[in-house]
């Protein structure tokens, strides 16, 4: 069987799909949004009647390749990635991920795996490979199969709630710049309530939140799980919060620095290895009915943590496979800042210092000048990553630096407790993190372990869409430039 004939025929999908139509009968719903995730993290698919599940789920749908690279065009006018002689790409639903949207109940969602075309005279029903979602989840399947281990992972999502001036621009934010301060917060209310209702409705498990040092900037946090479903919910927790602006007439900007002299976005990714465990169901009781099937409230508990330390040797420090996978970040995180930090605005978070981005290549405790911390016994936070982030191609990337620090035994060597730049001004040699889009793509292009977390045309996709993005900067004359040298001389 081809790719895309193996996965709709996997051993219990036929039930799934079933109990979407059970979902679909007794909600109600009338239309559905078949969803996948392009290159940049956006959302993208079709929306098609309710009435067409059955077809959809078993055929799919047909949809450009190019919208895989949000169907743009570079800056000499051609396509990235597919030009228009490209064939249609066939999206297949994940009944697993069919919810209800709580601001529409006549519309739900699901996401969607994508594979080649049927007529394709190459691999036809082949796995696509510029698609980003469908890639992590073969790449979690080859390491679980490899190290029998999993990736579980939690996002901390900064993000800024701005007022939405006279021309729809942005108008400063919302609230003060004062960290913690639930005054602040308390002013945000009325946006971050309904973020959380309708987060708990499409299964995010909320736990905590707080108003960050920037102005108008949250970070809501819902329960770490397995790396696919965590980069679904980050994907949804957007989607979310872009409709609850709608509603409120603000602006929800994932944009990393909207502004100098404050804190950036950032989005640190908590990771460990596990073995075994089981899947969940959250607690649903104070829903009436609940909007989803099972694998949108389940999260996978208990296991084995292969991070945690030995007790016997060191309270602290993590055992030999965690030592391993950090060092495996640390030798990649030339090529992971690429990903991590995706923009060229990203720079602008490591370039306006004292805010505690981080731009050395190193690792500690509590230590907020690394790049990589242990952030609690058991897990370490990869720092190195801001709210532009596509989840789906930072933890692909992620499971390529574990799986070459594993398997080569790599060193991080000792954790540096002490602050940084102290380190570095007492003679320590750290490696700095590129400082440019250009130069971080460059660093991509020579790491080959990287680079295979995009395999064929994910990285030709990955590679046309941001080096085009970079040199549109360059080639831009910017206010910085008119006010700088527009009168320079005689």
């Amino acid at each position: 069987m081809t790719d895309l004939e193996e996965h709709v025929n996997a051993p219990g999908r036929d039930e799934l799909v079933k109990q979407v139509r059970a979902k679909i009968d007794e909600l109600g719903i009338t239309y559905v949004y078949f969803q996948f995730v392009s290159v940049t993290g956006r959302i993208v698919g079709k929306g098609i009647p309710a009435d067409h599940w059955e077809t959809v789920a078993n055929k799919g749908f047909q949809l450009v390749y190019g919208s895989t690279a949000n169907l743009y065009v570079d800056r000499h006018g051609d396509y990235i990635g597919y030009g228009p002689e490209a064939s249609e790409l066939i999206g297949i639903p994940d009944p697993e991920t069919f919810v209800q949207l709580p601001w529409d109940k006549r519309i739900a969602r699901v996401y969607c795996t994508c594979f080649r075309n049927r007529e394709e005279s190459v691999n036809p029903g082949g796995h696509l490979t510029s698609d980003c979602r469908g890639n992590l989840r073969l790449h979690q399947k080859e390491f679980e199969k490899d190290h029998g281990m999993h990736m579980r992972l939690g996002t901390e999502p900064e993000m800024m709630w701005l007022k939405k001036g006279e021309d729809g621009k942005p108008d400063g934010g919302f609230s003060k710049p004062n960290c913690y301060h639930i005054d602040q917060f308390e002013s945000l209310r009325p946006a971050f309530m309904k973020v959380i209702e309708y987060s708990a409705a499409m299964g995010l498990d909320m736990i905590q939140g707080d108003h960050e040092d920037a102005p108008g900037q949250l970070e809501l946090n819902w329960m770490y799980d397995d790396c696919l479903r965590n980069a679904d919910r980050l994907t949804t927790y957007r989607q979310i919060c872009a409709q609850v602006a709608r509603e409120m007439n603000l602006i929800a900007c994932f944009m990393t620095k909207p502004f100098m002299g404050v804190s950036a976005s950032g989005c640190h990714h908590n990771m460990s290895l596990w073995t075994g465990g089981e899947d969940h169901v959250v607690n649903t009781a104070h829903m009436d009915s609940r909007p989803g099937l099972d694998g949108v409230y389940s999260y996978r508990k208990g296991g084995e943590n292969h991070f945690m330390p030995d007790p016997s040797i060191d309270a602290r420090k993590p055992g030999p496979i965690g030592l391993q996978s950090i060092g495996g970040v640390i030798k990649h995180l030339g090529a992971l800042t690429s990903i991590g930090s995706s923009t060229v605005n990203s720079y602008r978070r490591l370039w306006d210092t004292g805010f505690w981005a981080p731009v050395f290549a190193d690792w500690g405790y509590q230590n907020r000048t690394c790049a990589l911390r242990i952030s609690a016994p058991g897990r370490f936070e990869y720092r190195s990553v801001d709210s532009m982030v596509n989840p789906y191609l930072m933890s692909s990337a992620l499971l390529k630096a574990f799986d070459d620090g594993i398997k080569n035994d790599l060193d991080p060597g000792e954790a540096e407790e002490r602050n940084i730049y102290e380190a570095i001004d007492a003679g320590k040699d750290v490696k700095k993190l590129p400082m440019s889009l250009g130069e971080a793509l460059s660093e991509l292009a020579a790491d080959d372990v990287v680079k295979s977390a995009m395999p064929d045309e994910m990285y030709r996709v990955f590679e046309h869409y941001k080096r085009d993005e970079w040199e549109k900067f360059n080639h831009t004359v910017t206010d910085w430039d008119m006010e700088t040298y527009w009168d320079c001389l005689p």
